[in-house]
């Protein structure tokens, strides 16, 4: 959320000087640190929401149209795409609203495939990735009240049906550890998510993976997905999509 709003407040300045703005003005302006501008930088400009005009001088990129406006969806997408090659696994942004999980955006290529839905995932909250790192954004009682119409059903063997269990999962990890699905929505594949929010209702970034016998290969993954966690964040934010209607029961 900090990287997003510092990307945000960069943008505010790119977008503002027409003939382009130094970085130098930009650290004076917003008081980031070399490094933490270097990095939102590197993500504008991959973004196409800034443009390099000289050594150390930006403009506002082709993304930003004459208006101001961003093309919401393309923008969205083309960061998505950047992440699932980045995390080498299909990704998705998820969203929580009117008290069901729904999938908003995904990202897969023939090497990334999605995870297939042989579950509802409006009923598989307790068992995927996606669901926990939903549910811990809600409040105890918005908790108990998506359980109490979506039963913790064993899906799997490693399915975890004890609502004590599932919250302390939810509760009792560090607050930048994504939430892991380990086999417990489909045998012989594994995912993992990161809370974001760019509107009003709970969202999360996820990827999806065959399992592999390294299990290092998924904490690999996940912490490229929290890396990035902040672009997708941003490109909601400047593109609308936290504005635009779910998909739900998409297939993947």
């Amino acid at each position: 959320m900090e990287s997003a709003h510092q990307a945000l407040r960069v943008l505010e300045l790119v977008n503002r000087f027409s003939g382009g703005v130094s970085l130098t003005q930009i650290a004076r302006r917003t008081g980031l640190p070399q490094l933490a501008l270097a990095r939102v930088m590197e993500r504008l400009v991959r973004a196409n929401l800034a443009t390099p005009v000289g050594p150390g001088a930006y403009v506002a990129g082709t993304a930003l149209a004459l208006t101001g406006a961003v093309d919401g969806p393309g923008r969205l997408a083309q960061t998505l795409a950047w992440v699932r090659d980045a995390v080498g696994a299909a990704v998705y942004v998820a969203r929580y609203t009117d008290g069901e999980v729904s999938i908003a955006e995904y990202a897969d290529s023939p090497t990334a495939p999605p995870v297939e839905e042989w579950v509802d995932f409006r009923a598989a909250a307790h068992a995927s990735a996606v669901g926990k790192a939903l549910l811990t954004q809600l409040a105890y009682d918005g908790r108990k009240d998506h359980l109490a119409r979506h039963r913790l059903a064993r899906l799997t063997p490693h399915t975890v049906t004890s609502e004590r269990e599932l919250f302390h999962q939810l509760d009792d990890r560090l607050p930048d550890e994504p939430l892991l699905d380990l086999q417990e929505y489909a045998l012989g594949t594994v995912c993992a998510a990161v809370p974001i929010t760019a509107g009003p209702n709970a969202e999360c970034l996820a990827l999806s993976m065959p399992a592999d016998p390294d299990p290092g290969l998924l904490r690999r993954a996940a912490r490229i997905l929290q890396s990035e966690a902040a672009a997708v964040l941003l490109a909601l934010l400047v593109s609308g999509g936290a504005d635009r209607p779910e998909r739900c029961g998409t297939g993947v």
